[in-house]
């Protein structure tokens, strides 16, 4: 699903260079739910960015599918991004004035889905998350483990080949919390989903198939949970 090869990533600020990512190998399997774990700073967000090509590379190459990130335009990898990705970020990223509905529906509009099949989808896929009865709520008057749900929606409206999530779990409390992993649990056991997640939680990286432990931008061990 997605290779990564000799992955590097220079900030440079004109006064002082930081290496953020320093020669990143990676493979992530079809089906697989992969978390990258490691101390603040260590580069999890930097290499999640770079491998799903919402940052440019410094060097080295990811490919998704077989198609090479660098080989796209800007255009190009933007449309790339709203045919076969899906994204949940800690803070929802849910826009206030629309439905539940409305925010699930927005990628597939942006993508020239027809409005009555976009709005079939996002109700189907918001019945998948258990918030169809929900549907014409705004984030104001969900719940946080809702606002994620609906968050979790939008990111598989879409069908995507791969869910990157970055601290999906870090805006809510415990319980909550347990029930958006169970989630994502289910949808890639039962639906095949791959999710690559960035997670300081080591409760929630041992749900995962797979730990990757970052340190000052390198990878510098894998672990298969018990």
């Amino acid at each position: 699903m997605v290779r990564a090869v000799g992955v590097t990533k220079v900030y440079d600020t004109g006064h002082v260079k930081v290496d953020a990512l320093r020669g990143i190998d990676l493979d992530i399997q079809c089906g697989e739910m992969v978390a990258i774990m490691g101390p603040s700073g260590c580069g999890k967000t930097t290499l999640l960015n770079c491998l799903s090509g919402l940052d440019a590379l410094s060097g080295g190459d990811v490919l998704i599918e077989g198609t090479s990130l660098k080989s796209m335009s800007d255009r190009q990898r933007t449309r790339y991004r709203a045919r076969r990705m899906g994204f949940i970020f800690q803070f929802y990223n849910l826009l206030a004035v629309l439905t539940a509905a409305e925010n699930v529906e927005m990628p597939l509009l942006l993508t020239g889905v027809p409005t009555k099949e976009a709005r079939s989808r996002a109700l189907d896929v918001l019945d998948l998350v258990g918030l169809r009865m929900r549907a014409d709520q705004r984030p104001g008057e969900l719940s946080g483990g809702e606002r994620q749900r609906v968050t979790i929606a939008r990111a598989l409206v879409n069908d995507p080949a791969i869910v990157w999530a970055d601290e999906p779990t870090g805006d809510l409390d415990s319980t909550n919390a347990e029930e958006i992993i169970n989630l994502m649990c289910r949808l890639n056991r039962e639906r095949d989903v791959t999710f690559a997640l960035v997670t300081h939680d080591i409760s929630i990286g041992r749900r995962a198939h797979r730990i990757v432990r970052m340190m000052d931008g390198q990878i510098v061990d894998e672990v298969i949970p018990a």
